[in-house]
Order: structure tokens, then C-alpha cells, then sequence
């Protein structure tokens, strides 16, 4: 299994793990600590030394409550790190719902579109199926950031999100895009309960089954939180266990702060056979 992005083929037959550059001053785990250009850049650095085979870039906060930031704000923080950080020799990814954003991306030479909204946004799928060979990674999200964990009800939250995300992943194919450019993300945390995000985790397998990579992102989230009444700072080791519980249910990619221990884990992981 292989993911296409723009300057790289991925090899996903061992898992892999995204970085994450938050290039924001609220993020839910890290606002402020690497809100400028020279501070996001030296993160970047220190986990590619960690480990870390791709890197993933933002600069709007997606926590819950956030509001909607300017789309002038958000090119003036991202652009000048995502200039230097295409230099470094890896996979780059922009975190981003716009589609003027994923313009100054591509143009700059990133190579994934990472998007919370699954392209929804005007123009934003006709972007991605324009471009030769980006990857593209879609997320499912119930509602929107500032209110999405007022009250998520589903029937049943796996067969919902998977049906969503074959759908989106089905319109992004019929505009031309490949299959192995595709990428899905359950959106971990996006619109869901505790008790849902793990169902969501147990029964993985059910949306790994549609054919497409899937990544995780359950790094330092609320629901490990619930589970282990450790703040978010402290959440370190149970952010661990949830990415290897995902990986063992059949994610390729996890989106993680904690890169050296999450590496050290999967290593540890992959030796003792169960890769």
C-alpha cells in the first residue's frame, strides 16, 4: 500500500508517523509554543530528528469552541513555514479547510492537503483534482468546530462515517483523482462522544475495509482525557496506547505531538511481530 503525494510514493506497509506543527496560539495541546515562523520551524526539525517520516502544518485552531480565523491570518502564518519546511526533504502536509490556503500550498510545493472538511468547501475539490499528484487526506467532522460537541447523535457512528467518507472519497475519484492519492481520517474528536470515538476505534477495521489508508489522530485528545482523568499535558502515555491500538486496527498513518515515543513504540511494536 502506497500513498501518491506530490514529491513523494509513501510506503505504508509500515505504519507511519505525521508531526504535528500547530502555528497557532489557542490549539488545544500546545497554543503559542510554536506561533512564529522561527519556533514552528525549529519544531519541525526536532521531530524529523525524532523520528517523524512526514509533517503536518497549521495555522487554525480546530479545537472545540474554536472560532472561524481570517483567511488573511491564517496565509500569514503558514505560508512563510510551509516556504521553508518544503526544503527539509519530507512528506509536508497543510492542515487546512481553504481552499485559498491549499492554493499557497501547492504552490509552494507541499505535498498533501490535509482537510477537516473532507473538500467541502467551494473549490476546494476542484483544487485538489486539478493538481497532478498531491496527496489528499479527508476527515470526517459532524457540525463545525465551535459547536460540533454540543450534542453529536449518530445511529450508528461507524457505519455513518464510513458511508461519508466513501462518498467524499468517491467525488474526489470521479473528478479524476487516483485512488492511491486518497487518504481518510475518522475524525477522531470531530463531533463525537467519549463512548463514540472508541467505538470508532474497536470497530476500525469496518472503515479500513472501504480500501483506503486510513489515519489516526488521537493524540492528547479530550476522550483519553475522560478515560485516564489526566490533563492534557499528561496524556502522553495514553496518547501512545491509543496509537498503537489504532495501528493494530488497521491505520497506516498516525497523527501524533509525541513523535519520539510514539516511534519508540511502534518500533518495540513491529519487532515483536505484530506489524
Amino acid at each position: 500500500m502506497f500513498w501518491q503525494t506530490s514529491r513523494f510514493r509513501i510506503d505504508l506497509h509500515r505504519p507511519r508517523v505525521m508531526g504535528i506543527i500547530n502555528v497557532t496560539p489557542d490549539s488545544f495541546s500546545d497554543g503559542g509554543l510554536h506561533a512564529d515562523t522561527r519556533a514552528a520551524l525549529l519544531q519541525c526539525e526536532r521531530l524529523l530528528g525524532e523520528g517523524a517520516d512526514l509533517l503536518d502544518i497549521g495555522g487554525e485552531s480546530s479545537r472545540p469552541g474554536a472560532a472561524t480565523l481570517p483567511l488573511d491570518e491564517e496565509l500569514k502564518r503558514v505560508v512563510p513555514v510551509l516556504r521553508e519546511a518544503v526544503r527539509l526533504g519530507v512528506p509536508i502536509s497543510v492542515d487546512t479547510y481553504k481552499t485559498e490556503v491549499m492554493q499557497a500550498a501547492l504552490d509552494l510545493g507541499v505535498d498533501i492537503l490535509n482537510d477537516i472538511h473532507a473538500l467541502r468547501s467551494p473549490g476546494a475539490l476542484a483544487l485538489a483534482a486539478a493538481h497532478p499528484g498531491c496527496g489528499v487526506c479527508l476527515m470526517h467532522m459532524q457540525g463545525e468546530p465551535k459547536s460540533m460537541q454540543s450534542a453529536p447523535r449518530y445511529d450508528d457512528v461507524v457505519r455513518e462515517v464510513a458511508a461519508f467518507l466513501e462518498q467524499r472519497a468517491r467525488a474526489l475519484q470521479g473528478h479524476g483523482v487516483r485512488a492511491e492519492r486518497i487518504v481518510l481520517d475518522p475524525g477522531i474528536g470531530f463531533g463525537k462522544t467519549v463512548e463514540q470515538n472508541f467505538e470508532l476505534l474497536a470497530r476500525q477495521p469496518e472503515i479500513a475495509a472501504l480500501g483506503y489508508p486510513l489515519l489516526a489522530g488521537w493524540s492528547r485528545k479530550s476522550s483519553l482525557g475522560a478515560v485516564t482523568g489526566r490533563p492534557v499535558g499528561e496524556r502522553l502515555v495514553a496518547s501512545v496506547a491509543a496509537a498503537l491500538a489504532a495501528v493494530q486496527r488497521g491505520a497506516r498513518i498516525v497523527r501524533v505531538h509525541d513523535v519520539a515515543a510514539t516511534v519508540d513504540a511502534l518500533k518495540v511494536w513491529q519487532h515483536a511481530g505484530l506489524a
